[in-house]
C-alpha cells in the first residue's frame, strides 16, 4: 500500500512537516504531482466545489491554476491532534485581467494511516489587492527557507 510520510498520528515537528510539504507541492502548481498526497477517493469542500477522488480534485487543480495566474502560496500550521492537521494559509495570484488578489483561508485535513489525505475542507476569501500591496515576491515555485512566513508578515 502507498505510504505519504510523515505518517499519523502527528506530532508539531510531524505536523509542521506535513504542511511545509502541502505548501511546496501547490506551489509547483503541477496538479499530477499534487494529487498524488491524496487518497484515490478523497473527498473536498473548496468554495462552492466539492470534488470527490484524484480526477476530480486534478481537473479542479487544472482549472484553478489556469485562472489564478503567478500563484504563491504560504501554509501555517494551526492544530493538530491524531491524524488531523488545521492549517491556515494565504496565497497571491492575478486574473487574466491584471487584477491581484490576496486569498486567505483556513484548511481541515484528515489523513488515513498511510499519511495520504482523505478529507480536505477549507473555506477561503478573496480581497483584491494593489500590485504594489504583494507581500509575496519569491520566484514562481517553492517559497525560499528565508522568505517571512504568515505570522512573520503580520498576515
Amino acid at each position: 500500500m502507498e505510504t505519504k510520510p510523515p505518517l499519523p498520528p502527528f506530532t508539531a515537528e510531524t505536523a509542521a512537516q506535513k504542511v511545509r510539504m502541502a505548501e511546496d507541492a501547490w506551489n509547483s502548481r503541477d496538479p499530477d504531482r499534487v494529487v498524488q498526497v491524496y487518497t484515490e477517493d478523497t473527498h473536498w469542500r473548496n468554495r462552492a466545489e466539492f470534488p470527490v477522488g484524484r480526477e476530480q480534485v486534478r481537473q479542479f487543480l487544472q482549472r484553478k491554476w489556469t485562472r489564478e495566474l503567478e500563484y504563491r502560496l504560504i501554509k501555517e500550521l494551526w492544530a493538530f491532534t491524531g491524524h488531523r492537521i488545521a492549517v491556515r494559509f494565504a496565497y497571491e495570484c492575478h486574473d487574466d485581467s491584471g487584477q491581484w488578489f490576496r486569498s486567505y483561508g483556513n484548511e481541515n485535513w484528515e489523513f488515513n494511516d498511510q499519511g495520504l489525505m482523505q478529507r480536505r475542507f477549507a473555506s477561503i476569501n478573496d480581497l483584491p489587492i494593489r500590485p504594489e500591496d504583494r507581500k509575496f515576491h519569491w520566484p514562481l515555485g517553492r517559497r525560499p527557507d528565508d522568505h517571512p512566513g504568515l505570522s512573520d508578515l503580520g498576515l
